[in-house]
């Protein structure tokens, strides 16, 4: 990683491979996309930091949102008819175009994870992996005042909504 005049620059650790070739039709977040199998390929170089991986049953994934269009600062998201602040929204048009899923993971082979959940397109470059634990993302107590602002409007089922390619680049 460097960091220079306010610019950093990240090495990817390795490759997401999907089945989602174009952003069109891939799910929207990893809750809508159950079944959804894909292997993650660790560049062998990280992949002693794998040691340990398989006694956790969910990870999450750090990407670089590598087609997506320029930032926007108001954007309209796939849930919503209505213009939000970007940094209200999930979608990829980001100052800095970082992506995250949390996906379930199958099983290892060496340097290669197999994993249950994925909205991520083909080719993705992966920059982190993280062990998902429950407790470290969320404490009990807060589970009574969580708030979701305006998604709580349009939340109702997320298992048919995919990307419409709004926000990506079209190759």
């Amino acid at each position: 990683m460097e960091f220079s005049d306010n610019y950093i620059t990240f090495r990817p650790i390795g490759i997401i491979h999907s089945p989602f070739k174009n952003p069109k039709g891939t799910p929207l977040q990893s809750a809508a996309a159950s079944g959804k199998k894909a292997t993650v390929e660790v560049f062998p170089e990280f992949g002693t930091g794998l040691t340990d991986i398989e006694e956790f049953s969910h990870i999450i994934l750090l990407y670089y949102f590598h087609l997506a269009i320029s930032p926007k600062m108001k954007v309209i998201p796939y849930l919503d008819t209505k213009p939000h602040g970007v940094f209200t929204t999930r979608v990829p048009a980001r100052p800095n175009p970082i992506g995250m899923s949390v996906v379930r993971l199958v099983s290892r082979n060496e340097n290669i994870l197999s994993i249950d959940g994925c909205d991520i397109l083909d080719q993705t470059p992966l920059l982190d992996i993280k062990p998902f634990v429950p407790k470290y993302n969320l404490g009990v107590q807060d589970l009574e005042v969580i708030q979701i602002g305006w998604v709580a409007r349009v939340i109702s089922n997320l298992t048919n909504i995919s990307d419409d390619s709004r926000f990506s680049i079209q190759k």
